[in-house]
């Protein structure tokens, strides 16, 4: 990623963003009551390290494991037509049928929404859930859709110029939430 530290804004640390999952667990099992049909489903890439974190953070409240699933979303972005450079293929490995189960949508940063709609798209192609919640760490505004995640770790306003970056240990980080500023 950017090890360039001096080219970022610190937005959370490691504590923040543990703070946050830990907080997101919570309000995940208050709201479906337990873990009864619920299973999670990180899109690739931060989403899955953070839907991993969620998931043992779950089964340390619970005592319980809670099913997990990593979903690629390439083939369902619907600017496939408008990059310059071959798409990268990653597998999807959702290893239990997601259909009647409470789904657990987790991403690293919500923006457009244009990602989570490519994400429920591939999701609705492996079964019906009952229901398709979104967990993201950050909600950065600026929706293209009307899409809204029904757990957040940090509302962060933002302009569309600003980058901003979560950087995770799963991918040879130290965790943080950054805004990189633009080269001047």
């Amino acid at each position: 990623m950017n090890g360039d530290k001096q080219n970022e804004r610190l937005i959370m640390d490691a504590g923040d963003m543990g703070r946050a999952l830990t907080r997101i667990a919570h309000e995940i099992l208050e709201r479906n009551k337990g873990v009864q049909d619920l299973a999670l489903v990180g899109i690739r890439t931060g989403g899955v390290h953070l839907a991993h974190r969620l998931a043992k953070r779950i089964q340390d409240i619970e005592q319980v494991p809670v099913p997990i699933g990593d979903l690629d979303i390439t083939l369902y972005r619907d600017d496939l037509s408008l990059r310059k450079e071959q798409p990268v293929l990653r597998t999807t490995s959702v290893p239990f049928d997601v259909s009647d189960k409470i789904i657990v949508l987790v991403d690293d940063v919500l923006f457009t929404g244009r990602t989570i709609r490519a994400a429920m798209d591939g999701l609705m192609d492996l079964g019906r859930p009952a229901e398709i919640q979104l967990a993201v760490l950050v909600d950065r505004g600026h929706r293209q859709l009307p899409i809204k995640a029904t757990y957040i770790g940090k509302n962060l306003p933002t302009s569309r110029e600003e980058n901003v970056q979560v950087l995770l240990e799963e991918l040879g980080e130290d965790d943080r939430v950054v805004i990189l500023k633009a080269a001047c």
